[in-house]
Parts: C-alpha cells; sequence; structure tokens
C-alpha cells in the first residue's frame, strides 16, 4: 500500500492520521495470475490454438488462473455492422467451453474465456465463461455496458446481459468477472465486489482509432487505466485487465489495439504491465492484502446505503 508522505518528513512520520501504516497479516493465500495478451487473426481456429498455448505457458509458469482478452477466437469485428459476423457465435456452454475444461482439467488451473454467445436465432451476448480448475462450468457473465461508438458498434450485435454481477468461488479464491466497456462503471465493480469477489477480471477489447494515437492516445489509455486501478482502491480487491494488441480491420483505419494488460492490488498498485505486443504475463497476488485494505481503508462499512436511492434514476434533472 502507498503511503501518504510530506516534504521534509522521516521515516518515523510516513503515514499521517489519515492513511495508517497497514500491517502484514500473518496468514497469507497467495493466487497467481496469468493474462494471455495475443494478436488475433481472421481465423477462429488458428486463434484457440494460440490461446491454448498461451494458457499452457501461463500454467507451465506457475500461473492458477488465466485469464483470455475479449472475444479471442476472432479479430474485432464490430468495427463494422456486418451480418456475416454472426456466424461466428456459438452456443455458452458449448465447443469452446468444452474444450477449456478439459485443459483446465489437464492443467488445473481456472480458465476465464470471453466469448461471442448465441442464445437463440437473433440473440446475442458478449459473454465470459468461468471454468474451474477441475474442468467444471461454473457459469457465464453476460457483458451488461455495450458501446455503440465509432468502430465499437457492439450494440448491433450484443443484447445487454441479463445476469446481473455476479462472482464464482474457484479452487483458487474468489472471483468476479466485467468485459471491457464495463471498465468505466464503478457501480459495476463495486456490485460485483459486494457479492464477494476478491479478484475482478477484465476481458478487454480496447484501441486507438485512426488519427487519434498522436493527441489523444496517452491520455486515453491512462484514462482505462487508472478507473480500473481506482476499481481495485475504492473496493479493496485486485483488478485484472487482459488487452488484446496489434491493428485489426482496414489496413490504415482499423483499430490499434494497444496491450497494457495489468494486475493491481487493492492499493492500487500495479503488480505486472504488459507492452504493445504478444506476451503472457505473470502475477502473484496475495489474498490476505483484501482483508487487509478493507480493515484499514472501510469505504464497504461507511457506504451509505440509505442515501443512494438516485442511483436508480437516469439523471437528477
Amino acid at each position: 500500500m502507498t503511503q501518504v508522505t510530506h516534504a521534509g518528513d522521516d521515516d518515523s512520520h510516513r503515514t499521517s492520521n489519515y492513511y495508517p501504516r497497514m500491517t502484514s497479516p500473518t496468514d497469507t493465500r497467495t493466487v497467481t495470475l496469468g493474462l494471455v495478451q495475443m494478436r488475433c487473426t481472421s481465423d477462429p481456429e488458428q486463434n484457440m490454438k494460440k490461446a491454448v498455448a498461451g494458457i499452457r505457458q501461463a500454467a507451465g509458469r506457475g500461473a492458477q488462473i488465466v485469464c483470455l482478452q475479449e472475444l479471442f477466437r476472432s479479430q474485432y469485428f464490430c468495427q463494422t455492422e456486418d451480418h456475416r459476423c454472426f456466424g461466428l457465435a456459438e452456443p455458452v456452454p458449448g465447443p469452446s467451453t468444452e474444450a477449456f475444461s478439459k485443459l483446465a482439467a489437464e492443467l488445473d488451473v481456472v480458465v476465464i474465456a470471453s466469448l461471442f454467445e448465441k442464445r437463440a436465432e437473433g440473440l446475442y451476448h458478449n459473454t465470459a465463461a468461468i471454468i474451474d480448475a477441475d474442468g467444471r462450468y461454473l457459469g457465464k457473465y453476460r457483458k451488461m455496458h455495450i458501446p455503440d461508438d465509432p468502430q465499437y458498434y457492439e450494440k448491433f450485435y450484443f443484447t445487454p446481459g441479463d445476469l446481473g454481477f455476479r462472482s464464482w468461488d474457484t479452487r483458487f479464491g474468489r472471483i468476479g468477472v466485467l468485459v471491457c466497456w464495463d471498465q468505466w462503471y464503478p457501480e459495476a465493480a463495486r456490485l460485483t465486489a459486494m457479492s464477494g469477489a476478491q479478484i475482478l477480471f477484465y476481458p478487454t477489447a480496447i484501441g486507438w482509432l485512426p488519427g487519434e494515437k498522436d493527441e489523444h492516445g496517452a491520455q486515453q489509455q491512462a484514462a482505462w487505466e487508472t478507473i480500473q486501478r481506482s476499481h481495485a482502491i475504492a473496493n479493496g480487491v485486485f483488478v485484472c485487465a487482459v488487452n488484446r494488441v496489434g491493428r485489426e480491420g482496414d489496413p490504415k483505419g482499423g483499430l490499434e489495439f494497444w496491450g497494457g494488460s495489468f494486475v493491481s492490488d487493492p492499493g492500487g498498485r500495479l503488480l505486472v504491465k504488459g507492452g504493445t505486443d504478444e506476451e503472457v504475463l505473470i502475477a502473484e497476488c496475495d489474498l490476505a492484502k483484501v482483508d487487509a485494505s478493507r480493515t484499514h481503508w472501510p469505504f464497504l462499512r461507511d457506504r451509505r446505503i440509505d442515501a443512494y436511492g438516485d442511483l436508480t434514476k437516469r439523471y437528477l434533472d
């Protein structure tokens, strides 16, 4: 946990009354996360093989929970509105979850897989499947916040989620999963943390629009990282964001995905951060820090739930 330091203070006065020094818990439980940051091709089978290879690499380096990026089986098709892209969808559970169940059981790892779900004819979701380390399919989260921005035309493809904000007990800890655009909503992080999640995972596909990188790129990426680190602090949880890399779509006008996958601890400190190329990242998380953070910074205790009723309104006119 970062401590508040005042100019001129010596080491014995490094904390203020508002930010007391956090004691180290004696009973520590650690879990190692794997983040597979990859470049996608137009071939779903090739992307699947690359994802499996990434999971194997992560497991070989000690990962116990491995998260893939958003919609990893294809390039990010939402840059255009094309009915042919619905052919990429599959049922969840379905073929991909079956393959990952076998892999999870073989490697003894939890797998979080972001998939294009076909629920019924004309009804599709942006869905994340959670598979436990023994291969059991635990359930799914359907993306709740659906963007409709230039080259992020997700409302054309996805129905908003209807399963709510959830968390699951896995062999290595209780986790919550949200997806990409959900990253910008503190309500989503709060409700997921309130369901008991110790780690929030965000499979992601975010990048720069053509012509914006030079002027706005650094600010956009910093804002994306900062908002998620703030979720970690406000809720006393670990946050893991897994993004894709590479340019997709029109060679001149397609999105350039910036990578930068990371894990933040409950104090907002980065434990690992990726670059702009393919890589498998590993981060060890001491879950006892969740209790330590919430005990010393009891934001959940001090919430004024009696005063938040207006949050269910669109705007206070």
